[in-house]
């Protein structure tokens, strides 16, 4: 007999192949049922809590750099410069004129918005099966005993478009499809740009990482982080750095900063830019770059003022492509770090455990 997803329903399909996240209660139902409790599975451990300072954050908080992409595109030396020290120095940049249309931007923020406002019944529909990582639910659940986020979230593999599962694409919100592709669309031209100008800056052609990673996958979480009473005891998402190549983030609320990257042992809050996406390096481009460029732990944090959302897109190479540093970035200044491995093996070891700052990148260095 097939099993069974937690709406009851047959879930027959067989799932990506990465692993397996164990269902948990809805953190945005139990604020509905009581907006004053924060079960102990939430209560993170002193040491992980955030400082009281870390959640009391300046207006003019925001120190990453910016990068013009309409100037990068068109080749400015001077910009793509900034590129290469925002990769190196930060691991994270906001980017401005990007290129999608503010109404895309839009339309996103309210389909997400309007998916999370569903009946919990009808999100139950999409939920994860017991083998997959797509569809409704919660990520990067291993155990039974660890903390768990404060965070819903609904992750769909957007492209290929023969890779999508259909099924977990909710109907019952009008133009979701259509929103989803529109963004899908523009932000994966604004990553291949981006792709092409890291090559340049590696010593490669500029279709040089686009090479290695085979067809390329999309994957895009959308994150919905529910008010709660007690920011103090609780994460909105654990440190953890990304295993993809990069990660465009569309942040849900301009008013809200709850992003925070760790800069020199310091949390770094990120204040939203309107209409700018914060694009951060992942695991796969620290790979590549043989650590030049860094993959870099963040986290986010709840809040108690309003519900927040965000739509995290990530870039992967393609499970049978194999990933390690590049040759033109390997010499004897800088020796070989991580070896070779094939990227489906990465992103098992990384879903087959709980997010947990830099951990995932210590899977594949060179042991000395």
């Amino acid at each position: 007999m097939a099993p069974t997803g937690e709406n009851g329903c047959v879930q027959e399909d067989k799932g990506l192949g990465w692993g397996k996240s164990l269902p948990v209660p809805s953190v945005q139902e139990i604020v509905r049922n009581d907006p004053q409790c924060v079960p102990e599975r939430f209560i993170q451990e002193k040491k992980d809590r955030p400082l009281d300072s870390e959640l009391y954050i300046p207006a003019d908080s925001s120190e990453i750099p910016i990068i013009n992409f309409s100037l990068i595109a068109n080749g400015d030396e001077d910009e793509l410069k900034k590129l290469d020290s925002a990769c190196k120095d930060w691991g994270f940049f906001q980017l401005v004129n990007h290129g999608i249309s503010e109404k895309v931007l839009q339309d996103m923020k309210a389909a997400v918005a309007a998916f999370f406002e569903l009946p919990r019944d009808e999100k139950l529909k999409y939920a994860m099966a017991a083998n997959d990582l797509q569809g409704y639910g919660q990520g990067f659940v291993v155990s039974e005993l660890q903390k768990l986020d404060w965070c819903d979230l609904i992750m769909l593999i957007t492209r290929p478009p023969n890779l999508r599962k259909m099924k977990l694409w909710p109907t019952t919100v009008p133009g979701f499809k259509d929103a989803v592709e529109k963004y899908s669309e523009g932000a994966q031209k604004v990553a291949e740009e981006l792709l092409a100008d890291l090559s340049l800056l590696m010593g490669m052609d500029r279709d040089g990482l686009k090479k290695l990673h085979g067809e390329m996958k999309q994957a895009m979480r959308m994150n919905y982080y529910p008010t709660c009473s007690r920011p103090d005891l609780v994460l909105g998402i654990s440190p953890h750095s990304d295993g993809g190549t990069i990660t465009l983030l569309l942040q849900g609320d301009d008013e809200i900063t709850a992003l925070q990257i760790k800069n020199k042992d310091r949390w770094v809050p990120i204040k939203p830019i309107p209409n700018a996406l914060v694009v951060n390096v992942g695991d796969a481009a620290e790979v590549f770059s043989n650590g030049v460029y860094r993959s870099i732990e963040h986290r986010a944090l709840a809040n108690t003022s309003r519900p927040r959302m965000s739509v995290a897109t990530a870039m992967l190479p393609n499970d049978e492509a194999e990933i390690g540093p590049v040759e033109s970035i390997v010499n004897d200044d800088r020796p070989r770090v991580y070896r070779n491995v094939k990227y489906v093996d990465f992103l098992r070891h990384v879903f087959e455990n709980k997010m947990e700052g830099k951990a995932h990148t210590d899977f594949v260095k060179i042991k000395s």
